[in-house]
């Protein structure tokens, strides 16, 4: 059932603002998202040869990390 004295003009005038408001929210969240992502990307390492490795603890003929296990 729908309400007899409905005003399609009244009630389109009176959730302009409102509507407008909330798009305006979500344009600048996925505005933030956007930046925070290009952001990420631009601080981000180029190449594989940028990333600081420890050489010195290297060791040679081991192709498995093992992690030395306190003593009790």
């Amino acid at each position: 059932m729908s309400p007899p004295d409905t005003n399609l003009k009244k009630q389109e005038s009176r959730h302009k603002w409102p509507l407008i408001g909330m798009a305006l929210v979500v344009i600048f969240g996925v505005g933030i998202i956007v930046y925070w992502t290009g952001e990420e990307v631009a601080t981000a390492p180029e190449t594989e040869e940028e990333v600081i490795v420890d050489e010195e603890n290297v060791i040679e003929g081991d192709d498995a990390a093992s992690v030395p296990i306190a003593p009790d």
